[in-house]
């Protein structure tokens, strides 16, 4: 069996565009699917992945780790970099999916079978826009409130909010007296029994950060996410220090070595490896093999397309360190018209057992896919009030 071709299908999602990766053998009707979704940085990706599929084409598509070690070690410049890694990471997972396929059997069992009878999902309630602070009546958090019992009324047993606004370096107290407001409205109207999130996004500075942690500290979140630039782990381990909260990080990192680092300064009790950024299957799996060496939880960051979904749930059933699963489901009405999925979530709880799909149980409709074709994400700027250059 050879690889004979490597696709890029982009389709527009609103929001971003997310990149099928096909990866076609010489066997009739095998192919594989992956996906390598980075915002704003689409034409970026499709070129990394036109770099490697030289060495790609020819090879045994079973070949994995030999293959992610060429396309990660050769051309001199190692896959650390966000762009490149993306695109390993998008033929990596394609390579797993050929693999389950090709022996009939689903991933988790390539992996050892599943470690767990379901993978519970949370959901994104959005907000911490700067009009959603400086726009508005800071005490008005009944939009929180709502969206939050409406997304519980869903099946949700879980979700995440970026109720923290963006700040600048350092401000007074009413960012954290705001934040604080949205987040107890939340817990007033959902209860001790539904776990809560908050999302900084890695916009407030170390100080701004523990700021909001120390606040938020009473209203016992699940966890609370990149307090501040995931480039200054001293500072996210002094906040995960100071707090008794579990502190959450890792989406924009590429790599194990990145990972290594994390962990060696105990900056977090969840990493959040993003499986079309890191790496792909292969790599997250060895970071998750490092997390558990260090009894750290893993929940992926999973905001993009449907084969993103599929790769994180099917990885989410052999891993034990793994706690939950981000789902999007509501970003575009035609979601379930690009692909079909052999996992079933069920309402209730909103969960997902493992199925007896081969590969990742996703097949991409590539028909649909050219409905919507590439289009220019919109700028997402931010600025603080006096007109300075803010984090998004």
């Amino acid at each position: 069996m050879k690889i004979v071709a490597v696709e890029s299908h982009v389709c527009n999602a609103r929001m971003r565009n997310w990149i099928f990766v096909k990866v076609v053998t010489d066997q009739p009707g095998l192919w594989g699917w992956g996906e390598a979704t980075l915002e704003w940085h689409t034409r970026s990706v499709i070129g990394a992945i036109e770099d490697l599929t030289p060495l790609l084409i020819g090879q045994d598509p079973t070949r994995i780790e030999y293959l992610w070690q060429r396309m990660y070690r050769q051309h001199f410049w190692h896959g650390n970099g966000i762009v490149r890694g993306t695109a390993i990471s998008g033929i990596d997972i394609a390579l797993w999916d050929i693999l389950g396929k090709s022996l009939g059997v689903p991933c988790h069992k390539l992996w050892g079978g599943p470690v767990r009878d379901y993978i519970r999902l949370y959901s994104h309630l959005g907000g911490g826009k700067m009009e959603d602070f400086y726009q508005t009546d800071p005490t008005d958090s009944s939009r929180f409130a709502e969206l939050a019992l409406a997304t519980v009324a869903e099946g949700f047993t879980a979700f995440k909010t970026m109720a923290v606004p963006e700040t600048m370096p350092l401000e007074g107290l009413r960012p954290i007296h705001y934040a604080e407001k949205c987040v107890a409205a939340m817990r007033e109207a959902v209860g001790n029994d539904i776990d809560i999130m908050v999302d900084c996004h890695a916009r407030p500075s170390p100080r701004m950060g523990h700021l909001f942690a120390t606040a938020l500290e009473p209203y016992g979140l699940y966890w609370f996410e990149e307090p501040c630039w995931p480039e200054t782990l001293d500072d996210i381990a002094a906040i995960q220090r100071a707090v008794r909260t579990p502190i959450a990080t890792g989406e924009r990192m590429v790599g194990i070595w990145a990972f290594r680092e994390l962990l060696e300064k105990r900056a977090c009790s969840v990493i959040q490896p993003d499986i079309t950024h890191c790496g792909g299957l292969s790599e997250v799996r060895r970071i998750a093999a490092l997390a558990e060496a260090y009894r750290v939880s893993l929940a992926p960051h999973n905001p993009q397309g449907p084969v993103s979904t599929a790769a994180s749930l099917e990885f989410g059933f052999s891993a034990p360190s793994y706690i939950i699963c981000e789902s999007v489901h509501r970003d575009v009405p035609w979601r379930q018209d690009v692909c079909t999925e052999s996992y079933v979530v069920e309402a209730q709880g909103r969960i997902v057992r493992p199925g007896d799909a081969p590969g990742l149980g996703v097949e991409i409709n590539v028909a649909e896919v050219a409905k919507y074709p590439f289009q220019q994400e919109a700028p997402m700027e931010s600025f603080y009030a006096d007109g300075a250059v803010g984090d998004w």
